[in-house]
């Protein structure tokens, strides 16, 4: 958010403005959280009785910021004899510093106060403004701490606030009087622990203390994490300035999901998402395979973990489906919503086929594939025995859950994304496009593992004929050949519904497209009613529902764009491809090189720069990835038998990219491109198979 102060660690984090204040309102958020559940709302610091305004803020490492601050409002300020730094460090828990300087030449008598309070508000109840907790507050002073906590039947939370140096706590939070001399400093140490109670007293959290009992490592951590990672060389300044702060976000958002331990996963985004999701960290391992292969295995084996084993209509599990979202606040754990876990999602399950193919193709992790044969086997079941709501072969939506669950499943899953060009909404259950092509991408690529690995070649023979019959029905069912597009969705009569979105690069990338159709699919998306110039809007403009600044309605998403070139290179479209990374990479130096969740889709031209979107996530996963495989798509790098295939097409924008050390089952090597302006157009194809 504009104007604020963030670290992170993982699922744990802390929002304040820039002067290191957390001073919440019931519906914004801001404060310090965990287990989404906010455990400060208020730590405001005052000296004398005066709040304090920063001169200057250091917040260049993600899991760290310093604060430099005087007392007095910058309107007002004058040369202050007393000045104060706040370091601050998230981790398991957060910890602060608080130096005082007197530089004045009397000795001075100071009474520093540090309000602190707890609303324990859980993230739902600050995104939709819920105010009224069920449960009861309750507090404990004692000579060396402040103990807030709060408690509805078996649930429990809990923060404690100690200090290092001698202080007086009360029911509002923590005061020192000292006597500071001309030219001294003083300092203290404010620890805040953070904990999820069980009915037995035993601290959930204590299992994410445990993965790093010492929080000083971490800045090691980051350094091995970036060390690691390919190294970029290129001449432009603005591809180095992303691709760093995307190493850096995607380490920030590590976190090991609660009693479930082991490696680290991607949380989905800062701040409504710092948790497990199943289709964003599949595709956040898609997109960062060349780069950060670790995140792939943890993120496989958690959601392999979870998937359903039940019929359960609140939750809206079913055998085999792959978890959407999980949640370990308040209102999960009392079915105000569903997200313990919840399963609403019609894309996670063939995309997690799709990844665990693309692992072993880069990885030649073959025991991975061994390992996870059963629960692969089990997604793909649930495509045609419960995604199939009407027996027409597709992958439909309709939520079970009338109460809290999702309207629509699919990745633009706000209430009114899905539409005819006229406005109207469609109809349940409801298909949309791009699921049919993850299915068929999925069932091709389980073809390979059952024929290769499993030593099933009848299975594979199976899949591969219901893949061929499922391309066949699509390309009849949701092409509209007057427009030369293809459907958004079909309702549920069958009806196509008509409107002109981005959701079409997606079929470009599974490659369900017929290679004598994608040259119109890839006019439409780089044609003005799509493409702003900074990428390709997910509604297009002139459709009844359009607006730049809808969320799902004509905004451009980065991650969205990274698989749309991804499918356009695919086809054969690098200089596509490439207008795309180019158009992205630019929005990206206007945020500081880190790409948020979704910017305003208003026209390049126009605005002469990326409009903000208002709520937008930042730093959010596959906004990270998108960077990192828009680098793959212009190097052209794509896994192939036990070597790593070069196609560079870089856009005139960049003269020479160089990706040093790429891991994969070839060991680590190189690739180099160069831009050539002699070099011809390309104009398409049929799919490559060497890029999948």
């Amino acid at each position: 958010m504009p104007g604020t102060v963030s670290c992170i660690d993982g699922s744990t984090f802390i929002v304040s403005d820039s002067s290191g204040d957390v001073e919440s309102s019931p519906a914004t958020p801001v404060g310090l959280f965990a287990a989404d559940s906010r455990f400060l709302s208020r730590w405001v610091l005052t000296v004398n009785g005066e709040r304090l305004t920063a001169l200057s803020v250091d917040d260049s490492q993600y899991y760290e910021a310093a604060f430099f601050v005087v007392p007095g409002g910058q309107t007002d300020y004058v040369e202050a004899d007393v000045s104060a730094i706040r370091r601050r460090r998230i981790g398991p828990d957060l910890t602060e510093s608080l130096t005082l300087f007197n530089y004045g030449e009397k000795e001075m008598d100071l009474d520093v106060r540090l309000e602190v309070a707890a609303d324990f508000a859980d993230i739902f109840d600050i995104k939709f403004d819920v105010r009224q907790k069920a449960g009861s507050h309750y507090l404990h002073v004692g000579p060396d701490e402040l103990r807030l906590g709060y408690r509805r039947g078996t649930f429990q939370r809990e923060v404690s606030v100690s200090a290092s140096e001698p202080a007086d706590f009360d029911e509002g939070g923590v005061r020192f009087t000292l006597r500071l001399p001309p030219g001294a400093r003083w300092s203290t140490e404010l620890r805040v622990v953070m904990r999820a109670l069980r009915p037995d007293g035993v601290d959930l959290r204590a299992a994410v203390r445990a993965l790093r009992p010492d929080p000083a490592t971490l800045p090691t951590s980051v350094r091995e994490w970036l060390a690691e990672a390919p190294k970029l060389d290129t001449d432009s300044s603005a591809l180095q300035q992303v691709y760093h702060r995307s190493l850096v976000d995607l380490a920030a958002l590590r976190f090991a999901p609660l009693s479930l331990g082991g490696a680290a996963v991607p949380a989905a985004g800062l701040p409504w998402f710092m948790t497990l999701f199943g289709r964003d960290s599949l595709l956040t391992c898609l997109q960062t395979l060349p780069f950060t292969p670790s995140l792939t295995p943890p993120t496989l084996r958690i959601l392999a973990s979870l998937q359903g084993a039940r019929t359960d209509n609140v939750l809206e599990e079913d055998p085999g489906r792959i978890l959407h979202e999980l949640r370990y606040g308040e209102s999960a754990a009392f079915e105000e919503q569903p997200h313990s876990p919840y399963y609403g999602t019609v894309d996670a399950s063939p995309l997690f086929v799709v990844l665990l193919d693309e692992y072993e193709r880069w990885s030649g992790d073959t025991a991975l594939v061994m390992e996870l044969e059963q629960e692969a086997r089990a997604a793909l079941a649930w495509i045609d025995q419960y995604a199939d709501l009407t027996s027409t072969g597709y992958l439909w939506y309709e939520r079970r859950n009338r109460l809290t669950g999702l309207e629509n499943q699919c990745w633009k899953d706000s209430w009114d994304s899905i539409s005819y060009a006229d406005g109207r909404l469609p109809g349940f259950p409801r298909a949309t496009c791009e699921a049919q092509g993850y299915a068929y991408d999925a069932k091709k690529r389980a073809a390979r593992l059952a024929r290769t690995f499993w030593n099933d070649p009848a299975y594979a023979d199976r899949l591969e004929s219901e893949a061929a019959a499922l391309y066949d029905r699509f390309n009849r069912d949701f092409w509209l050949d007057d427009r030369g597009y293809y459907a958004l969705a079909l309702d549920g009569d069958g009806t196509p519904v008509d409107s002109l979105s981005s959701n079409i690069g997606h079929l470009l990338w599974s490659g369900i497209v017929p290679p004598e159709r994608a040259a119109r699919v890839a006019e439409h998306l780089m044609g003005p009613a799509l493409f702003s110039g900074w990428g390709v809007r997910t509604l297009a403009e002139g459709q009844g529902r359009y607006n730049p600044l809808g969320y799902h309605r004509g905004t451009v998403w980065p991650f969205d764009n990274s698989f749309i070139a991804w499918g356009l290179r695919r086809y054969g479209f690098a200089d596509e491809a490439g207008r795309i990374a180019e158009g992205v990479i630019d929005a990206a130096t206007y945020f500081q090189g880190r790409l948020p969740e979704a910017f305003g889709g208003f026209d390049r031209h126009t605005t002469r720069y990326p409009v903000r979107y208002p709520t937008a996530g930042s730093p959010q996963a596959w906004s990270s990835g998108a960077s990192l495989l828009l680098i793959r798509i212009m190097l052209g790098i794509e896994p192939h038998e036990d070597h790593l295939a070069v196609a560079p097409a870089l856009p005139p924008g960049f003269d020479r990219l160089a990706l040093l050390d790429i891991p994969g089952r070839w060991g680590r090597v190189d690739a180099f491109a160069r831009h050539r302006f002699d070099q011809p157009r390309t104009n398409g194809g049929g799919p490559d198979p060497g890029l999948s």
